[in-house]
């Protein structure tokens, strides 16, 4: 099921009238999201250094709670992959090491010490969402973000691997990475052979779903605990016993197995209340605003990701979206549970399922609920490995080669400051690496003429109003430090006051990365609202790549000039193909030469031909040498060169809009092949 196309022009609002109204919709959404939900809870849980049971307080209170407070319709709130390094190294911190050589009374201290710590940052994400500071989160530059959650997809399949192995190891990232060869051969195969199972299944199986479009109602994580359960029955892990093979003794038992309650209702006997005493200790804080810090913008952009995929274009308020996941946990962090945000994963596949309202996250935590309390003794047969290899998938898809690729067609800067921030976070730690990622991407903007004041305070300014329009101009630069100030500038002109915003940016020197795709949800925004926003004067702004969003600095553009020397009689045709392939104009002067074979006969009698010059972006003259060599050269007499010149306006060479794009799409294979 799917809702990527709305049945009704009406949008679909988490009331008592839509409960009732879209109730298939979201109990069905509600119960295929619980099936994703469950493992993947239980498996942040046991990585983050707490008891399994934790991550379900926190997904039940996310959804029985948060539903009511927040006005995100389609988000799911609850654990996330993103908050394991904090979380475990709060554990850390504190003396204990989760799950490593059993739950022991250090582990039971810790972990209430990172509940006190987990009230504290609800404590502040609450005040940050009344005081309406939400927009704070557009303050982190794109790339840095982006780099940051590459580099916690490492760390998490660092430190999943000896789990699916069947083997106990501690340390930083870059040490256990460097162990991997090690813990391989010291694999237990029992537990390995579930673990490598299940890695295999959770990578598969999009690729039998893509060949099946039924299967995809059974989520990767559902068919693992299918295969895995009986694994583990199979190796009779409930057990403790040894068994031997080639020559070495390996053992089994519960421990390889999920720690859950061992009756119905048990569940309210894991109940724990934080010891605020640790909040005492000057090393608490820092983790306080690790969770603060990193899972506010973790929830603030993931909450946006799903405004902007949502069918029906619902847009939620993130001060309020904010408030809810302080609230959640805050509560979470008094019972038990983990910190909690609008969790990206789940709300995608609550979008894909079918959902309509806010009710299908209180649907899928009410089946939680159910399932905790009244079959606990059935999870605990759920392998610890089978949940790594989720945990595995997950950071590899926080990690996946293709965000590099992405990076790079951006721009080689916004590379750079992806790579830099992955480094120094697994070098370091998340406040660390993000930080270096800002201070490099400051430092970039200062090398490309940014000006130390311009760089964190805006100029802008309303430059025209005839009561429908505002115009505003900025001025020196707009980048992602300053962006905070513009982007009320033009709420408060533009939303507020209900009238159509004209942003002017030819009087900047730079305009980065950050804000170009701020730009584009800005016109989502307004678009939502029923008003135009729109952007002028990049038209003498260099881009520092071929890419739509990629940062662009003022100044001279490069761009490509193609000559081509003919016969007149083809002077028409190359004319005619050139604009088909993306020219905005050309010019033919007549001419007369001799080419080398009229001088190697000795013929000094010149030959009418004709010069034509086309100035154009790289990819369409790219297609225009690609026409030449193609259908032109092999039975005609021509010469052509390409040369890279700098124009001052880049819009005057660009494609003419009204002209057909077949041809350029047909070729776009070809350019690729050529580019790279």
């Amino acid at each position: 099921m799917s809702n990527s196309v709305p049945d009704s022009l009406e949008k679909p609002r988490g009331n008592l009238s839509g409960f009732t109204k879209y109730f298939k919709y979201d109990f069905i959404s509600g119960l295929l999201v619980f099936l994703i939900a469950l493992p993947l809870c239980l498996g942040i849980s046991i990585a983050s250094g707490y008891p399994p049971i934790a991550g379900i307080f926190t997904a039940i209170i996310g959804s029985l709670l948060t539903t009511f407070i927040s006005d995100s319709e389609l988000t799911i709130k609850g654990p996330a992959a993103g908050l394991i390094v904090i979380a475990i190294g709060c554990i850390g911190e504190f003396g204990g090491d989760g799950m490593v050589g059993g739950w022991t009374e250090s582990d039971v201290t810790a972990y209430q010490a990172a509940l006190a710590v987990g009230v504290a940052a609800a404590v502040l994400q609450i005040f940050f969402g009344v005081f309406r500071a939400g927009i704070l989160g557009e303050f982190f530059p794109i790339s840095a973000v982006h780099g940051m959650l590459a580099a916690i997809g490492v760390i998490i399949i660092a430190k999943q691997i000896p789990v699916a192995l069947g083997v106990s190891a501690s340390g930083g990232p870059i040490e256990m990475l460097r162990e991997i060869p090690t813990f391989i051969a010291s694999a237990n195969p029992a537990i390995a052979a579930i673990g490598l199972t299940s890695v295999l299944i959770m990578f598969l199986w999009p690729v039998v779903i893509g060949k099946f479009p039924r299967l995809k109602v059974l989520p990767s994580p559902l068919i693992v605990l299918i295969v895995a359960i009986p694994m583990g029955m199979g190796f009779d892990l409930m057990h403790p016993h040894s068994y031997t093979l080639q020559n070495h003794q390996y053992q089994l038992g519960e421990n390889y197995l999920v720690a859950m309650p061992d009756r119905v209702f048990g569940m309210f006997d894991s109940l724990t209340a934080p010891d605020f005493s640790a909040l005492q200790q000057p090393k608490a804080w820092k983790w306080v605003f690790m969770f603060f810090i990193i899972g506010s913008l973790e929830s603030l952009l993931s909450a946006k990701a799903i405004d902007i995929i949502d069918p029906w274009k619902r847009k939620s308020s993130m001060d309020r979206d904010m408030v809810a996941v302080g609230a959640g946990n805050l509560c979470c962090a008094f019972v038990g549970g983990l910190p909690m945000i609008s969790e990206i994963v789940r709300s995608k596949a609550n979008i894909d399922n079918g959902a309509r309202t806010r009710f299908a996250d209180l649907w899928h935590g009410i089946f939680l609920l159910v399932c905790v309390a009244l079959i606990p003794m059935v999870l605990h047969r759920i392998p610890m490995a089978a949940l790594a290899a989720m945990l595995i998938y997950t950071g590899f898809r926080l990690a996946h080669p293709s965000e590099f690729m992405n990076v790079w067609r951006i721009g080689r800067e916004q590379l750079v400051i992806f790579t830099v921030t992955l480094v120094s976070v697994l070098a370091t730690d998340l406040l660390i690496g993000i930080a270096i990622g800002i201070a490099t991407k400051a430092v970039i903007h200062l090398a490309n003429g940014v000006s130390l004041r311009a760089l964190f305070k805006p100029e802008i300014a309303v430059t025209e109003d005839d009561g429908t329009t505002v115009h505003l101009t900025a001025y020196q630069s707009a980048v992602f430090s300053n962006w905070i100030p513009i982007r009320r500038q033009i709420e408060r002109v533009g939303l507020v006051e209900r009238k159509n915003v004209e942003l002017d940016l030819s009087e900047t020197k730079l305009v980065d990365h950050s804000v170009m795709d701020k730009l584009h949800e800005m016109e989502n925004d307004f678009e939502q609202q029923g008003l135009r926003f729109t952007v002028v004067g990049l038209d003498s702004h260099q881009p520092f790549a071929g890419h739509a969003q990629s940062a662009r600095r003022k100044g001279l553009c490069t761009v490509q000039r193609l000559t081509i020397i003919t016969d007149p009689d083809l002077e028409q045709q190359i004319q005619r193909h050139v604009v088909r392939l993306g020219a905005s104009g050309y010019t033919s002067i007549p001419c007369y030469g001799v080419g080398r074979q009229q001088l190697q006969l000795a013929t000094e009698e010149p030959n009418p031909q004709v010069r034509i010059e086309v100035i154009a972006p790289k990819e369409s003259a790219t297609l225009m040498m690609d026409f030449l060599r193609r259908e032109l050269q092999p039975d005609h007499r021509l010469t052509f060169c390409l040369e890279t010149v700098q124009v001052e306006r880049l819009d005057a060479f660009l494609p003419n809009p009204n002209r057909s794009q077949q041809s350029v799409d047909s070729g776009s294979e070809r350019l690729d092949a050529v580019a790279h």
